[in-house]
C-alpha cells in the first residue's frame, strides 16, 4: 500500500549500487518493489531478502506490472531497454538516475556526453510521449544513498528534476518512502545540475555534503559556480 492508501507499484530495473539500495528503502517506507536484473537470479536473491513487498521478475515483466519505472542502470542500457520496451513504458512515470559518465583506456572517469547535453535529456526524448519523465536518485554516491536515509534531526534531500505534474507527484512520494526529503530543482532544462560529473547540485559537486531542506533550497536558488570535473570514479555509478 502506500501514501494515502493508494497503492503504487515501483519497477527496480538493476540491482547493483543505486538499484539495490533503492529497493531496501523503499521497502523500510512500506511501498512495494518488483526488482528486475540482466541476471534474474540476483534479482530474485534481493526480493527474496526483502520479504513480501517485494517480488523478482523479468525485465519486460516488471515493467508491464508497474505503475513506475527506475532505470537504476548505466545510460547506454538504458537506451536500449527504451527501444525494446517502450510500448510498455507508455502512461508510466519513468525515473532516470544515470549520469553521462564512463570509463577511458586508463580507468578514469570520463564525461561520455557534450558538455551542453545531458543524459536526462537523451533519456527523455527516447521515451513515447504518454510516459511521464523524471530525473531522480542519481545525485548522492552509492554509500550516502544507503546510509543516509532518515537521518535525524533534519532529512538529507534528495533532489529531482521534472516537467510533469504526475512523475513531480509520484517522485516526491517515493523519495520520502525511501528516507528523504524531495526538492525540485527544476525542470528538464536544468537537468544538468543534478547529474555527474559536473552538476553543481550532485553531492559531488557540492563537496561531499548532504543537505537538509533549508540548505537544499538555498542552493537551488544560487548562481551557478563553474562545472566540476572528476578526477576519480564516482560511486554513484549504477553496478
Amino acid at each position: 500500500m502506500s501514501a494515502k492508501g493508494v497503492r503504487l507499484t515501483t519497477a527496480i530495473i538493476g540491482v547493483g549500487n543505486i538499484g539495490g539500495a533503492l529497493a531496501r528503502h523503499l521497502v523500510a517506507g512500506s511501498e512495494s518493489v518488483v526488482v528486475a536484473a540482466k541476471s534474474e537470479s540476483r534479482a530474485e536473491a534481493l526480493a527474496q531478502e526483502l520479504g513480501p513487498l517485494a517480488r523478482g521478475a523479468s525485465v519486460e515483466d516488471a515493467i508491464a506490472g508497474a505503475d513506475a519505472v527506475v532505470f537504476a542502470v548505466w545510460l547506454d542500457t538504458i537506451r536500449e531497454l527504451i527501444a525494446t520496451h517502450a510500448r510498455l513504458l507508455e502512461d508510466k512515470v519513468v525515473v532516470d538516475p544515470s549520469n553521462p559518465v564512463g570509463f577511458d583506456e586508463n580507468g578514469q572517469i570520463r564525461r561520455t556526453l557534450p558538455d551542453d547535453q545531458s543524459a536526462g535529456s537523451v533519456v527523455a526524448a527516447l521515451l513515447p510521449a504518454s510516459a511521464h519523465y523524471v530525473k531522480a536518485f542519481g545525485t548522492l554516491g552509492a554509500d550516502a544513498l544507503a546510509g543516509s536515509a532518515n537521518r535525524d534531526p533534519r532529512r538529507a534531500v534528495l533532489f529531482y528534476a521534472t516537467d510533469d505534474d504526475v512523475a513531480a507527484t509520484t517522485i516526491e512520494r517515493l523519495i520520502r518512502a525511501a528516507g528523504f526529503d524531495p526538492l525540485k530543482a527544476g525542470g528538464v532544462a536544468d537537468l544538468g545540475r543534478i547529474e555527474g560529473p559536473g552538476g553543481d547540485l550532485t553531492q559531488f559537486g557540492l563537496s561531499g555534503e548532504l543537505l537538509d531542506l533549508d540548505q537544499a533550497r538555498a542552493a537551488v536558488a544560487a548562481e551557478l559556480p563553474d562545472r566540476k570535473v572528476l578526477s576519480r570514479s564516482p560511486d554513484y555509478l549504477p553496478t
